[in-house]
């Protein structure tokens, strides 16, 4: 069993699809790693990757005139970000920052619209 089948398995975002789906889905998937206070993306730029947290902390933020950074929501294990990729234009609505050292399984984008386009029940089900 690979790593990010490990993670899947215990994810808690993952836990509901089908054990069939998450086989497909991993195939869109790859680990990264991130340091703290690192940049995972930032808001504008093209949707490129989903996350599914597995250990670490993100913050979610925007720029705000006037106030500088804004904190809107702070990550942990068992959660996901990134959910712009399923909406054209398919741009981040936020930066994602990387709190403490930090593991993810990184989703693939365009590969996630072509199994859920080619698997309307695989994208039900990842819905």
């Amino acid at each position: 069993m690979s790593l990010i089948d490990e993670i899947l398995a215990e994810h808690r975002f993952f836990r509901s699809v089908d054990p069939a789906f998450l086989r497909i889905l991993k195939g869109c998937g790859s680990m990264v790693n991130v340091k703290a206070d690192e940049i995972i993306f930032r808001q504008g730029h093209d949707a490129k990757r989903f996350y599914g947290l597995d250990c670490g902390r993100v913050a979610l933020e925007l720029h705000s005139p006037g106030k500088g950074i804004v904190v809107i929501e702070t990550l942990g294990p068992g959660d996901v970000f990134g959910s712009s990729w399923l909406f054209p234009p398919y741009q981040y609505d936020y930066d994602a920052r990387a709190v403490q050292d930090t593991r993810a399984v990184a989703f693939n984008a365009e590969c996630l619209r072509n199994l859920c386009e080619a698997d309307h029940d695989l994208g039900y089900d990842l819905m």
